[in-house]
């Protein structure tokens, strides 16, 4: 790479990659803590907690989609040497999410137990009355969720990933603190795990709004900004985001198709499917972690016009990613029988489990990277339709047909499902590159 266009040396870009991983790492393993927390404060807590996750899940891929289209256009901006506009489109960013979170909040208290019964109406009433009492408190923490993911937008567009590595830290210090306090010395049953969740994200999004506010960052949120609508600049944030958002939330809607397709396989396979999916989450980490990194470098180089060094650091990214998705799902693998050890089950369900993190980490290594992290680099160049019909019709036409031949006409079962996941990677892998040699995404203006 010629001298001139080095716009992120090795050190910077491992200063934005380890953060972001072991952040990630750290709301897994918090993750995984709260799971246990929760199955303390008795069955019809725990799944009250899991129903509403699933529903919550929408709204939180509907936020980060959000936070996505600001990061593609603040990163745009940097990259153009514009900080005053990357300020204002941070800003008008945090006001769209604010308000947008808000009606969303107001809404889901409005017709709380209404949603709850239609989607869940045949569950006992115990149950039912946990998933209202959560989802009510969840409701509570959109905005902050929301706000959050804004001010995360800004600093790792100016590649300080440290920042919310740490706020991520004391985040999840206070939920699993309060968890504790809530189950075990209050009482609470769920209402006593839903609120830690309320006052971390709380903290999160008054933390990360007082530091975008500090004079002395590259881009900073003024009052202004955040007060006055600039149609322009948010158009330009929802031309990234809307095509975002319907990608995620299809995809969101063709997992819950593949939980009931997986019910129909029988306990051994459903428990086998299950132990395996959190090991997957594990696994997928890095792979995961790298699209920040390809929204911030990529779209800095397109700001700045230099297609060229996009073009680059496209080529050394993807080999960064995967070399360490490779190394991550290798090792990972190979503390799989160690993590089979702490779940009872039997040894014909550990070794469905084996097989299934094998064809999952095997795949995530070598086609994940180009169908999930390099994917975010044509985002951010302003290819975002391409890769939205692109990973639509692959989740619709091959993960969920082709679970459903595999693994009910073909009696495959949850193999055939992951065999099903791995090929879609693969498609999109393969188009996703070509799509990228092809030189394509130069041709887009974000800003």
């Amino acid at each position: 790479m010629d001298q001139k266009t080095v716009l992120f040396s090795n050190k910077s870009l491992r200063a934005m990659i380890v953060p972001l991983f072991l952040e990630q790492l750290l709301v897994m393993l918090v993750g995984l803590a709260d799971t246990l927390i929760v199955s303390y404060a008795g069955e019809a807590a725990v799944s009250g907690v899991s129903l509403v996750n699933q529903f919550n899940t929408i709204f939180i891929y509907l936020f980060t989609a959000l936070a996505s289209g600001g990061a593609v256009v603040i990163s745009q901006y940097i990259g153009k040497r514009a900080a005053e506009e990357a300020g204002e489109a941070a800003s008008q960013l945090l006001s769209f999410s604010a308000a947008f979170s808000l009606i969303i909040g107001v809404l889901v208290l409005v017709g709380n137990e209404r949603m709850l019964r239609l989607m869940f109406g045949k569950v006992e009433n115990d149950v039912m009355q946990a998933c209202i009492t959560y989802l009510r408190i969840s409701a509570y923490s959109y905005p902050a969720l929301a706000i959050y993911n804004s001010g995360a937008a800004l600093f790792r567009s100016i590649g300080k990933t440290s920042v919310t590595m740490y706020l991520s830290v004391v985040s999840n210090i206070i939920n699993v603190i309060g968890n504790v306090i809530g189950v075990f010395v209050l009482k609470a049953g769920v209402a006593g795990v839903a609120y830690p969740s309320l006052i971390a994200r709380t903290f999160s999004a008054v933390a990360i709004t007082w530091l975008c506010f500090r004079k002395e960052n590259q881009v900073v949120y003024r009052l202004k900004w955040i007060f006055r609508w600039n149609g322009s600049l948010m158009k330009s944030i929802l031309n990234i985001a809307i095509p975002n958002g319907l990608e995620n939330g299809v995809f969101q809607l063709v997992k819950v198709a593949l939980s009931s397709i997986v019910a129909l396989f029988g306990t051994y396979q459903i428990a086998a499917n299950g132990v395996a999916q959190s090991i997957w989450s594990l696994a997928a980490l890095a792979g995961v972690s790298m699209g920040p990194v390809f929204i911030t470098v990529i779209g800095q180089c397109m700001g700045n016009g230099d297609t060229q060094a996009a073009e680059e650091y496209f080529s050394k990214l993807t080999r960064i990613t995967l070399l360490i998705s490779s190394a991550w799902n290798l090792l990972i693998f190979l503390l799989t029988p160690a993590f089979l050890r702490l779940y009872a089950l039997e040894p014909e369900t550990k070794q469905l489990v084996i097989w299934l993190v094998l064809i999952h980490n095997l795949f995530n290594a070598v086609a994940y990277p180009f169908s999930g992290a390099l994917s975010n680099g044509l985002r951010a160049a302003g290819d975002v339709k391409f890769t939205m019909y692109v990973s639509v019709f692959s989740t619709i036409a091959v993960r969920l047909l082709l679970s459903y031949l595999l693994g009910i006409t073909l009696k495959m079962g949850v193999i055939g499902i992951a065999i099903a996941m791995v090929c879609d990677w693969v498609i999109r892998a393969v188009i996703f590159f070509w799509r990228q040699k092809s030189g394509k995404w130069k041709t887009f203006q974000v800003i």
